[in-house]
């Protein structure tokens, strides 16, 4: 008999099952060596197959449970979580998830299902637990027909939820086009992004990128492929957009696009004050009509001790730009250094005097410190993919595959300056973090709050992350009570912030978590996942088999 640890790639029959006697399958099954990796997921031995469903062998199959699969998909870029599940499914289409679940469901006592993309979470979010994981990377290996599928006229691409974002661009550049919105890091898959929300320094001007979704497929918990749309299925639709895994894995999305362009003004300019900082991103912000202002903007904040204490190079600043900005934090004895950084896109064909002429006049407004204000003209593919270059130099200098205890706010403006005071000159005052801190506004009305999503309620709220590795000993654990310490500031002192990529310890935190949308929520849970199968390492709902999914007695 084949160990239940091992990966099942021996060949199997071609079985019918539609008029097959449930007992002639049981013996089928255990003639190929596979009854103890079913006793493994805890189903029995004749499990009750439905008579027209192609999820028996060929299905079964697909599930490797070697110790090399499940231990690659027990744990996830942020390397503090580990969960092991007991096998991982390798789908070549949308049917095959939508069989695996319903396999799932037969059971008296179902397993859990969590899809994976490239594993991008921090907290175990991409994890099942004793469950099945979905390697959504496999489908890009099948023949469905549903990876990246162009419609130029109507300004729209149909795109597989396993494709990376990278892949995306590349694919719609051939057509003069490219998405609105981009995440900053572009090699990571499509359902991903979209289970969370999607955001970047294009989402003041379009929301975030579920804000520019026209249509989805979903397999929901009840194994069921289901189309959605603001027009048809939309509490789907909108429930899985920002939904977290919750209500159906997303197997293909029609995103919007736009006309690509082919050069970047890539700007960062350099505050000592934070209320200059704000004022003027809010001001920045504010210009949302096209050809107005900056097409991205983000901003960042580095403290003091790593610009003074044996700072590293930086793949924008020069070593003598970087001692320019050393000097500003020397003189005014500023804590930390404000950032904005903004991209003004433009083509081969547009003069680029008139378009160094509008950034100069933009920055005319401005009032960041004098002299600090810096400008590359790149391609814009190397701007979008400018973390991708990144990485390659952090996995280089073995420094990537580390902890990522980060931590990501949305922080209402009414309350940004209190938070600047109590985390960046109050709990970091003293801290040298290796990793970026990004703090840039975003316009509420851009997000569609029918969506699951959980934002501030406020016009404007600041997107705040706290994206730090621990690199040497001790450092987990000291980021890790940072982290503890701003959250239990911002719960003392009434911030009224939200988690993005949230993670929350108890059910109480959820509710919070989702406030107002908490009913409509567990209401969506009873309706597309009764039995709580899918993305269990969210820890949002009770288990499969524990009280019912979407319970309020959660």
């Amino acid at each position: 008999m084949q160990p239940a640890n091992s990966s099942y790639t021996a060949s199997i029959p071609t079985l019918s099952n539609n008029n097959m006697p449930r007992a002639c399958l049981a013996t089928c099954l255990m003639a190929t060596s596979f009854l103890s990796t079913i006793n493994h997921f805890h189903m029995a031995a004749t499990v009750a197959l439905p008579g027209d469903d192609v999820f028996t062998l060929d299905i079964v199959s697909k599930i490797h449970t070697d110790h090399g699969s499940t231990a690659k998909a027990s744990s996830d870029f942020g390397h503090i979580v580990e969960a092991i599940p007991n096998g991982v499914f390798h789908p070549t289409s949308p049917a095959d998830i939508t069989a695996l679940i319903r396999l799932s469901i037969s059971q008296s006592k179902p397993f859990t299902v969590a899809p994976r993309g490239q594993g991008h979470s921090a907290r175990g979010q991409a994890l099942a637990p004793g469950g099945i994981v979905i390697d959504m990377r496999s489908m890009g290996h099948g023949d469905y027909g549903n990876h990246v599928s162009m419609s130029p006229n109507e300004l729209w691409v149909d795109v597989g939820g396993e494709q990376l974002w990278i892949d995306v661009l590349h694919a719609t550049l051939k057509h003069g086009l490219a998405p609105r919105i981009w995440t900053d890091y572009l090699r990571i898959t499509v359902g991903g992004t979209l289970s969370n929300a999607g955001i970047g320094g294009q989402a003041f001007r379009h929301g975030p990128q579920i804000s520019n979704v026209h249509e989805l497929d979903v397999v929901t918990g009840m194994g069921e492929m289901v189309t959605c749309s603001p027009d048809k299925n939309q509490d789907l639709f909108f429930a899985a957009l920002g939904g977290l895994g919750q209500f159906g894995v997303i197997t293909r999305a029609r995103i919007a696009l736009e006309p690509a362009p082919k050069r970047v003004l890539w700007v960062r300019i350099a505050y000592s004050d934070v209320e200059l900082f704000t004022s003027d991103q809010e001001l920045l912000i504010s210009k949302r009509s096209s050809g107005s202002g900056f097409d991205y903007i983000e901003g960042q904040v580095q403290m003091n001790r790593t610009l003074t204490e044996g700072r590293r190079s930086s793949s924008f600043f020069s070593a003598s730009e970087l001692d320019q900005i050393a000097e500003l934090a020397l003189q005014t004895g500023s804590s930390a250094i404000y950032y904005i950084e903004g991209a003004m896109y433009y083509n081969d064909d547009t003069a680029t005097f008139s378009v160094n002429q509008k950034l100069e006049r933009l920055l005319e407004e401005l009032s960041f410190a004098p002299g600090l204000a810096f400008v590359r003209d790149v391609s814009y593919v190397d701007f979008l993919d400018r973390v991708g270059r990144e990485e390659q130099k952090l996995r280089s200098a073995g420094v990537w595959d580390v902890p990522h205890p980060w931590l990501n706010l949305f922080v209402p403006r009414s309350r940004i300056l209190d938070f600047d005071a109590g985390v960046f000159k109050g709990i970091l005052k003293d801290a040298k973090p290796v990793g970026l801190i990004l703090m840039y506004p975003m316009n509420k009305d851009r997000w569609d709050d029918r969506m699951t999503a959980a934002t501030p309620d406020e016009d404007v709220f600041y997107a705040v992350g706290l994206l730090r590795s621990a690199v040497a000993a001790g450092d987990l654990e000291r980021l890790e009570r940072e982290n503890a310490a701003v959250l239990e500031f911002c719960d003392r002192e009434g911030i009224g912030c939200k988690q993005y990529l949230p993670h929350h310890a108890s059910p109480d935190g959820w509710r919070r978590h989702f406030a107002e949308k908490w009913g409509s929520v567990a209401a969506l849970k009873r309706k597309y996942d009764p039995r709580a199968i899918l993305s269990p390492g969210q820890g949002i709902f009770p288990a499969a088999g524990d009280d019912e999914a979407g319970s309020d007695s959660l």
